[in-house]
């Protein structure tokens, strides 16, 4: 069964503006909801049909291919949609498993904090309509005592065993092989006086409190990522990013 265009099952023109297609998405969610339709399989095929369509439709480069190509545009991997991995996919698997072989892997940067995942449950007026939410949620933030160091007097001194690289080459035969630096455990990095406050370690458990706005016409299994709004990285290294689910 052939799919049907995305402006006829929003319900609007091909010219239509990103607040017409938003009202026409909202309008689709409110009436084809699961929760609103119980059992009824064809409200459910029709709201997941409308939210496939406001996806491709609200994303300008989305948009400019399906409007060129139609369906066509997001099949056997036309405009990147085939979810298989690219030339720099394969080159980062690769330098990954071959890198620290070989030593031919890319420069390493700072490690980045833990990914966070929040699970949140909404009611049907919620979900349709759009909602604002207070999120709590224990996590490690920058120790402020060292301001993230690690360090008490904020010293923070370059390994000397690996000059900073955080690995060190050794000879095995016909290869040469990187391992984690033994002397700073990878950080490149050696501290004299660990901070008190984290032992050293440049972060501390604390509860952070977040505002979530949460876009109309969600559904289930649906994500919003907030960058840098996950757990501080070792040392002042950069954050990683909050999921909302």
């Amino acid at each position: 069964m052939s799919k049907r265009d995305y402006y006829e099952v929003l319900g609007v023109a091909r010219n239509a503006s990103e607040e017409e297609l938003k009202k026409a998405y909202r309008r689709a969610a409110q009436k084809h909801h699961p929760d609103r339709n119980p059992g009824d399989h064809a409200a459910e095929a029709s709201f997941k049909e409308a939210k496939e369509a406001y996806e491709v439709l609200s994303d300008g480069g989305k948009r400019r291919m399906y409007d060129q190509h139609g369906h066509a545009a997001f099949e056997h991997g036309m405009g990147g949609g085939n979810g298989g991995a690219g030339f720099g996919d394969v080159n980062d698997i690769f330098g990954d498993i071959f890198g620290d072989i070989f030593g031919g892997g890319r420069q390493r940067g700072p490690r980045r904090g833990a990914d966070l995942r929040y699970v949140v449950e909404l009611d049907l007026e919620e979900a349709v309509f759009g909602v604002e939410k207070r999120i709590d949620v224990p996590t490690l933030v920058a120790c402020k005592p060292c301001s993230g160091s690690g360090a008490e007097d904020g010293k923070v001194e370059t390994c000397k065993t690996c000059a900073g690289r955080g690995q060190v080459r050794m000879q095995r035969g016909i290869f040469a092989v990187q391992q984690a630096c033994p002397a700073c455990g990878g950080r490149g990095q050696t501290i004299a006086k660990p901070c008190k406050s984290c032992h050293g370690n440049g972060r501390v458990e604390e509860e952070k409190v977040l505002q979530v706005k949460i876009p109309a016409g969600v559904d289930n299994g649906d994500r919003i990522r907030l960058s840098g709004e996950g757990e501080a990285g070792p040392r002042a290294h950069p954050q990683a990013t909050c999921t909302w689910k």
